[in-house]
């Protein structure tokens, strides 16, 4: 475009900037004379719409171009569809109706098999970002994130565009429904797509933690195998998002993956952008393994290694050392390391940048305590005469905190917080001299000192307005403790007190009128001096100090024996219990940030607190139960789950449908719908008492089960077959435990992220009963082949699982029914029996699984040879042992039957019920008949 380069040589060549002027405004004026023509080809479009750009470029204002540059979006040429991109991006706000009329062409490009054109229609999403365009076209952008067939470096984009879209438009974009199919590209080979889509994934768990709760493991995985240290970052940030995780096996790979990172830094590199990428990678490690757990090993190897960053000559490098000490500080429950180099972190106040030393008072704030206490407050009261302006109201809101925190007595409270309010001056907030007056208010034994100190402060030739308000208040309540002693009269109270009065501004005087009349009531001695006072201040322009003035000089003049005096100045009861509001300012001070880490906003602005593990909704807990204390246990289980065939099934292929129940509040939790259908179920019932069988299965995959368990405990392998000839790609399993304080159950390990062409798989799931439990978990199964798919089924792990049969005689068996008694410890239900082939009650069935659900079937005990007993005990980790009767009476006639249950725990005998009658009965859904039996 020989035309461009000529105008741009001819306006580089101007002189001044009136030649400038005068060459735009004419190639101005042919522009608009050439788009009027409307007999423009393609190529001429593009060199005026690129002139356009750049006098726009130069910071004139264009009012030409918009149309052609629109019209260039459909061109089929790359360099047309380019200049008109640009032009969009550039000339038109995001409210502009021009963009309206490209809407159509974006979505095209998206849509086209041309990944230069999709690349462009997404520069121009991410860029303009605007809400219509957000409504209309993120679905396909998600498309060209999700498609198999894009390329990598669309996919890149695309998940920067969505990322864009979703800080801009949060409530456009459906981030709980995509969660599942966004989370399996993290298993994707390429590395860029996979940083792209953590940055992404990483601003939607913020939003949505439950939804995504699924990239917790995936990210533990991808942190394991590829040490990458941009991706490293984004993963160990996503990983502090989420409570730690109770899964023994992701805890164990955490603590290996955080060792090594520690490890490896001990040997620094003479390239500085390497040591930049091990750093950054160094200080994430170490803000996880303190949110993990803040007194583990893992954190006393990173308090030594930023002892060496705090000391750092890169300025970089002791901030984010000071930034990561004052993190830990706050959450450790032992500061003995980091007092150690408390000298160091002192010597910090001082440093030549503001950000170290904004640090270095949040790491003093954390790593205060009662015991260094006093030295940290007169490091800062003395640090506070020479410090930034910019960070003195922060020092006098700590200061004030750590004072009333940690004083050790009376005393030193008062002399300190006097101090800092006679330094600070124009520093200290309404909120400091506020929380001051409500101490001495409430603290009876504080009120004489207090009342002599501020009276000595306010001798001082130079007294600040915040001083004068304390001194107005305490003296006025309570200067009559003091009034007796030499040098604290009542008139040299006054003096002093009035003398401060003139350099004050309204309010601050208003208060001294109310001390004054305070006065009048306990000292008549200095009464006419007082009264002076309100008689001068009844002539003043200020509305509030004439009316107190003139009520006060009304209330002084009352006679002697009045009683109202005495009444409006008595003293001023206790303040109520209250939150300390110097700590809801300091927080708010720090409140404003897009990073939601749980403890982003508490860098010193929080109290130091010890580090607490917060449940995860969903998560499981072995901690101090389980198989870590059952280890022998666990191996005599896991011996006996070896293979499983599950080349054929018993019965027909089902296709997953979707189970209504409960479906909101799985979604909700970011788990798809329970797949279920007559099979799924038929399944799910026999296992409910038979160890092995089919659990789910379609034309892909095929789900097993073989289980075993012993006591409280128990271990259930999960076999997952590929039954076609192409790979599963992006291959997770998870458990979601609704009752996680009752029933805890976790995989061993991780499973790969892909299945071979027709190959099982075996994911060992480890379980404990702590108490009684009524949902059984549920097991997800996510890949892709073809399109994401998600498959979520019930294991059949429940209450009767942990039942063990024990033998009894029929004077013990009736003994103990007898004693158990009637409801609410018995369960009782008559339902339609099921029959055999011949229409008879089938009681081997019945036999079969009332020994499968582990009641052991008592003989001889019933006179009626059909009826069935048996007995067994449930084992709880917790609650222990629960005893177990069972009587099943059907009746041939009737064809019903009758099951009852009594236990020493109500929950038992209702929830074994339930389970026994299920695969007993002719049809589950069908109403119990009423019926005698």
């Amino acid at each position: 475009m020989r035309g461009l380069t000529q105008f741009i040589a001819d306006i580089r060549g101007a002189r001044v900037r009136e030649l400038e002027e005068k060459r735009i405004n004419k190639e101005m004026a042919n522009i608009r004379k050439r788009f009027k023509d409307g007999n423009l080809d393609g190529y001429q479009k593009k060199k005026y719409v690129a002139k356009v750009i750049f006098t726009y470029i130069l910071g004139y204002k264009v009012d030409v171009g918009h149309m052609e540059a629109v019209n260039l979006i459909s061109s089929s040429k790359y360099s047309e569809k380019q200049i008109g991109y640009l032009a969009v991006t550039l000339l038109m706000h995001e409210n502009s109706d021009f963009l309206r009329l490209v809407v159509n062409s974006i979505r095209k490009d998206l849509n086209d098999n041309n990944e230069i054109h999709n690349c462009l229609a997404l520069h121009a999403i991410a860029n303009v970002g605007s809400q219509e365009m957000a409504e209309a076209l993120s679905e396909d952008v998600h498309r060209l994130l999700i498609s198999p067939t894009s390329e990598n470096f669309v996919r890149k984009k695309a998940a920067l565009t969505l990322l864009r879209l979703y800080r801009k438009h949060p409530e456009v974009i459906p981030a709980q429904e995509w969660a599942l199919r966004i989370v399996s590209i993290m298993d994707d080979p390429d590395l860029g797509v996979v940083l792209s889509v953590a940055s992404l994934i990483l601003a939607l768990a913020q939003d949505h933690p439950e939804a995504y709760s699924i990239a917790y493991q995936k990210a533990v995985d991808r942190l394991n195998r590829v040490p990458i240290p941009w991706l490293q970052i984004k993963l160990l940030r996503l990983l502090q998002i989420y409570p730690p995780s109770d899964d023994p096996t992701l805890q164990v790979m955490l603590q290996e993956v955080l060792q090594t990172i520690m490890n490896n830094c001990n040997e620094p590199s003479r390239n500085v952008q390497h040591n930049n990428a091990q750093h950054a990678v160094l200080f994430e490690a170490i803000n996880l393994a303190i949110h993990l757990d803040g007194n583990s090993p893992l954190v006393n190897t990173a308090a030594v290694l930023l002892a060496r960053f705090i000391s750092s000559k890169e300025t970089n490098v002791r901030y984010l050392g000071l930034d990561t000490m004052a993190h830990l500080a706050a959450r450790t429950d032992n500061l003995e390391a980091i007092k150690t180099h408390q000298g160091t972190i002192i010597l910090s106040l001082r440093d030549k940048d503001i950000s170290v030393r904004r640090r270095a008072l949040d790491l003093l704030y954390s790593m205060c305590d009662v015991d260094n206490s006093e030295l940290i407050v007169g490091e800062l009261l003395r640090y506070l005469k020479v410090a930034d302006y910019g960070l003195r109201e922060e020092m006098v809101l700590k200061i004030a905190i750590l004072t009333e925190k940690y004083a050790s007595t009376y005393k030193w409270y008062v002399d300190t917080i006097l101090e800092l309010l006679s330094a600070a001056g124009d520093h200290v907030g309404e909120e400091v001299w506020y929380r001051v007056v409500q101490i001495v208010t409430n603290t009876e034994d504080l009120q004489a000192y207090a009342a002599k100190v501020v009276f000595e402060y306010l001798k001082s030739p130079s007294s600040h307005e915040s001083l004068v308000k304390v001194g107005g208040y305490i003296l006025g309540e309570y200067g009559h403790l003091i009034a007796n002693e030499p040098g604290y009269s009542p008139i040299e109270q006054f003096q002093v007190l009035h003398a401060k009065s003139q350099f004050c501004m309204a309010p601050t005087r208003a208060l001294l009128l109310s001390t004054y009349i305070k006065w009048v009531n306990v000292f008549p001695e200095i009464k006419p001096q007082l009264v002076n006072v309100f008689e001068r201040y009844r002539h003043v322009l200020d509305v509030d100090l004439q009316q107190r003035a003139c009520e006060f000089y009304a209330l002084a003049m009352r006679p002697e024996e009045d009683e109202m005096l005495q009444n409006v100045c008595e003293e001023i009861p206790p303040f109520p219990p209250r939150e300390s509001a110097l700590i809801n300012r300091l927080n708010k001070k720090h409140a404003d940030s897009e990073d939601k880490r749980p403890w982003a906003h508490s860098n010193g602005t929080l109290e130091r607190q010890p580090s607490k593990v917060i449940r995860k909704p969903g998560t499981i807990d072995t901690n101090g139960h389980g198989s870590n204390s059952n280890g022998d246990i666990s191996q005599e289980i896991a011996s006996s789950l070896a293979g499983l065939d599950l080349t054929s099934s018993p019965l027909a292929i089902q296709s997953p449908s979707s189970l209504p129940d409960g479906s909101a509040a799985l979604a909700a939790k970011g788990i798809p719908r329970l797949s279920a259908g007559p099979n799924i179920d038929r399944w799910f019932d026999k296992l409910l008492y038979t160890p092995e069988g089919v659990l789910y299965e379609d034309v892909q995959i095929q789900i097993g089960i073989k289980s075993k368990y012993q006591g409280p405990v128990g271990q259930v392998a999960v076999y997952v077959g590929n039954k076609m000839s192409a790979p599963l790609t992006s291959f997770t399993t998870a458990l979601h435990t609704e009752e996680g304080e009752a029933l805890t159950a976790s995989f061993i390990k991780i499973a790969p992220s892909m299945l071979a062409p027709r190959t099982q798989i075996q994911q060992i799931v480890q379980v404990e009963c702590k108490k009684v439990f009524r949902k059984p978990p549920i097991l997800v199964v996510s890949f892709i082949a073809g399109a994401h798919q998600a498959i979520a089924v019930r294991l059949p792990i429940v209450i009767t699982k942990f039942l063990e049969g024990v033998k009894l005689g029929p004077a013990d068996f009736f003994e103990r029914w007898k004693l158990i008694g009637g409801p609410p410890r018995e369960a009782q239900s008559i339902f339609p029996i099921a029959l055999d082939a011949t229409g008879h009650i089938d009681l081997a069935k019945q036999r079969q699984v009332v020994a499968g659900h582990g009641f052991q079937i008592l003989e001889g005990i019933d006179p009626n040879p059909s009826n069935l007993v048996g007995a067994g005990i449930v084992h709880t980790a917790v609650d222990g042992k629960v005893g177990c009767l069972l009587r099943l009476e059907p009746n041939r006639e009737a064809k019903l039957s009758r099951v009852t249950i009594r236990s020493t725990s109500e929950d038992v005998a209702s929830e074994v019920q339930k389970l026994v009658q299920k695969p007993l009965a002719a049809d589950p859904s069908a109403p119990a008949d009423k019926r005698t039996l």
